[in-house]
């Protein structure tokens, strides 16, 4: 037994006032099936216009564009409904003229190949649009600062450079054979303190300098095939040359293995910066780490050290630049924190991991994973957690 059509209609009336969204259904003549009151209320149709059911959409359509704002048009709206060219989905953002912006679809009604007319929504969807406007303006005022940043950074870093420079020059002068006439012992130790800290404050410059540049555009690697016991052999005799390096005990570990596709003088960055860290978080009674393994499609090097150790829920934040532990901090080590974010952003670009672990008080470890075939989707192990 078929239900009577005032049953159909009240049925479609309340699935139409469930939705969240104005709704209007139009037949296949261009008539109102129905409409719920969300559409009525966000158009201010109320006693305007016949929406009862079998009632003509003509009158509809003048009313409803005159809810836009100046200037906006939907070309065709009313040709559109009245001629058929509503058989095939649509969809548009109109701004109204009370400020507020709808997003309206159109949807055909079809069932076993007969045209049965169309279901119009309209979403309110001005809170997003304004949160997406603001985003768009925060955004476009951050660039504006990081511009302004990387430019004072990048001026203030030549002022510095030269100087410093003039102060390297001098020492050296000064503490050459020639050059040291009547010096004392405490007069070098003094100008070879100067030096060490001169070629501190370079090495910082170099840092900024580095950072303003990976922030302006992405860092330009030269790959080449990379043999990384020889690579690391470097990185540990550069660091055991320096004051600090020697201090530490140092022992170097590289199992035989695979060329990696690399930039060889990046990555020894990478490893330079952690061996730097590692000689300035530990004591000169401890001990420094470096063991490398291929495994799979991965080379996987470990800098570890039994020094002060990394708080746990700090292991991400000194990826950031100019973030540092509070241990660190507090503990008056120097250090500007941008050689972990360099170092990540380096190892991310040949499409490996960087991560930290270790025990707070009892020593830091940082595991670097490179795929052999540099960056790009490879075949393997997925990743390793620093520490395991």
């Amino acid at each position: 037994m078929s239900r009577p059509p005032s049953e159909d209609r009240e049925r479609l009336q309340a699935v139409l006032e469930a939705l969240p969204a104005g709704a209007l259904v139009q037949g296949p003549a261009d008539e109102v099936l129905a409409a719920n009151q969300r559409f009525i209320h966000m158009f201010d149709l109320e006693g305007l216009v016949d929406l009862s059911p079998g009632a003509p959409m003509r009158p509809v359509v003048p009313l409803v564009q005159s809810r836009f704002a100046d200037g906006y048009g939907l070309p065709g709206t009313a040709g559109d409904i009245l001629t058929g060219h509503h058989r095939i989905h649509r969809t548009a953002e109109i701004p109204l003229a009370d400020g507020r912006t709808v997003r309206r679809e159109v949807e055909p009604l079809r069932h076993a190949g007969r045209h049965l007319g169309a279901l119009w929504t309209f979403h309110d969807i001005t809170a997003r649009k304004r949160r997406e406007h603001d985003l768009e303006r925060d955004n476009l005022a951050l660039t504006e600062l990081a511009r302004q940043r990387n430019a004072f950074t990048a001026a203030a870093s030549h002022e510095l450079r030269t100087p410093l420079t003039s102060i390297i020059s001098f020492c050296e002068l000064l503490t050459a054979p020639a050059g040291r006439g009547g010096l004392a012992t405490e007069q070098l130790s003094f100008l070879e303190a100067i030096r060490r800290n001169a070629d501190r404050m370079q090495r910082v410059i170099a840092d900024l300098l580095l950072t303003t540049r990976m922030r302006a555009s992405a860092m330009e690697l030269e790959f080449d095939s990379v043999d990384m016991a020889e690579m690391l052999r470097d990185a540990v005799l550069d660091r055991l040359a320096t004051p600090e390096g020697a201090a530490v005990f140092t022992v170097l570990d590289c199992a035989p293995g695979p060329a990696l596709r690399g930039d060889r003088h990046r990555l020894q960055q990478v490893l330079a910066n952690l061996l730097e860290n590692a000689a300035k978080f530990t004591p000169t009674d401890g001990r420094i780490t470096v063991t490398a393994t291929a495994r799979g499609h991965f080379w996987e090097i470990e800098v570890a050290d039994t020094g002060i150790g990394i708080p746990e829920k700090f292991r991400e934040e000194i990826f950031t630049g100019f973030v540092r532990a509070p241990n660190a901090t507090g503990g008056g080590y120097p250090g500007t924190g941008l050689g972990l974010a360099i170092s990540r952003t380096v190892v991310q670009l040949h499409g490996g991991t960087l991560t930290a672990g270790g025990t707070e008080g009892e020593g830091a470890v940082f595991l670097i994973r490179l795929p052999l075939s540099g960056p790009g989707p490879v075949e393997g192990p997925g990743p390793v957690e620093a520490g395991a």
